[in-house]
């Protein structure tokens, strides 16, 4: 450790206060004049800092529950659901049981104590326990030991990080906007080709393009693998974009056609091309295009500019009549090439832009990892 430094305990240097929750039946306990702040709304924020809250709470609330006021710059750790969530107020606030709040000692600078906090999410993580979901006990966060230099040096090393974070977040804010704008350029230009339509354009509702659409089904359990083998070598596509919506592999192929998935529920409307034999699990639509009048790519970017409306009560979803009720005009086949080999080339630039963009926030981020802990080894 550096010159001047020592080890301490956050219960050495912080008074470490719980938080708790009025009971939500009782009007009297809410809508008062005290800020009030969960971890779902310190996970929103983009500040390190919070002067106002969601939800507020009255004198009764605050007497009747164990919710404690936290004099400004405490800093604030959500202590589950999720271990990790921080902010420092500015203002006299309390919190619910999800959190804990830390009460800098003199000899502590509350920024420091947030920096240092941010930098070990991870080891925050595995010190909480838990079989439903991970909480990590004021008595657990206590123990965590700090990095402490002299004050002076602490409030050098907080500048050093303002200034470097400050830049940080700029080239962040651009590079977020530069994915978005890639994303949107292409979802413009694939609008026009749609709403713009040129002579020859014949309107028909998609039943009427496809041979077949139906919505998946569900795979026997004994059927299921995770993994790909000999046996069960057909994959099974579920809703959702991660890893293109691959849940597991079957030995059963419901769909042997090239076709299109739209997701139904859940990740509502992602959309992919299925050219190998497949089976779709429920909450998936298949379609299966007619080729003589619609090439199975046109069909996908023309799902993809859709807007099919929410259909679903408390849960988005998608059904089988919105697809087959659904219009879209349609030009010959060599102009659905033509318009195809144009949406491909823009769609493979634009994904060339987003992965740019994409290891650039990365970068980023790990140079601010590195600069955390560049500063809580002395080495700023």
């Amino acid at each position: 450790m550096k010159k001047g430094w020592q080890w301490k305990t956050v219960g050495e240097m912080c008074e470490v206060l719980n938080g708790g929750t009025p009971k939500t039946g009782v009007a009297e306990y809410w809508d008062g004049k005290y800020l009030w702040i969960t971890p779902a709304e310190m996970g929103k924020r983009l500040s390190p800092y919070a002067d106002d809250t969601e939800r507020k709470i009255t004198d009764a609330g605050l007497q009747n529950s164990s919710a404690r006021m936290l004099p400004p710059h405490s800093v604030i750790l959500s202590s589950r659901a999720p271990i990790g969530h921080l902010v420092i107020n500015t203002k006299p606030m309390a919190t619910n049981q999800g959190c804990k709040g830390l009460v800098p000692g003199k000899e502590l600078h509350h920024k420091f104590l947030y920096y240092y906090l941010s930098s070990i999410v991870d080891l925050l993580n595995e010190l909480g326990t838990g079989a439903t979901f991970k909480e990590l006990s004021g008595g657990k966060l206590k123990e965590v030991t700090i990095p402490l230099p002299p004050l002076a040096e602490q409030e050098r090393i907080v500048g050093l990080l303002d200034a470097a974070f400050a830049g940080l977040a700029t080239a962040q804010a651009h590079a977020a906007t530069n994915l978005q704008n890639a994303r949107a350029l292409f979802a413009s230009h694939l609008q026009s080709v749609f709403t713009q339509r040129g002579k020859g354009w014949v309107e028909k509702t998609l039943e009427s393009c496809c041979e077949q659409i139906f919505a998946g089904g569900d795979v026997p359990k004994d059927r299921v693998s995770k993994e790909r083998t000999p046996k069960y070598s057909i994959p099974i596509f579920a809703n959702g974009e991660k890893d293109n919506g691959l849940y597991g592999f079957t030995d059963v192929a419901r769909v042997t056609m090239p076709s299109i998935t739209v997701s139904a529920r859940g990740t509502l409307g992602f959309t992919a091309i299925r050219t190998e034999p497949f089976f779709p699990v429920v909450r998936l639509i298949v379609l299966v295009p007619n080729e003589k009048l619609i090439l199975l790519s046109f069909l996908y970017y023309a799902v993809v500019g859709m807007d099919f409306g929410n259909t679903g009560t408390s849960i988005p979803q998608l059904t089988v009549p919105n697809f087959k009720e659904s219009k879209l005009h349609v030009p010959s086949l060599s102009a659905q090439k033509c318009i195809v080999e144009k949406l491909d080339s823009l769609r493979a630039e634009t994904q060339r832009l987003e992965t740019i963009y994409r290891r650039k926030l990365g970068a980023l981020a790990e140079l601010k990892k590195a600069l955390l802990q560049r500063a809580f080894a002395g080495e700023l």
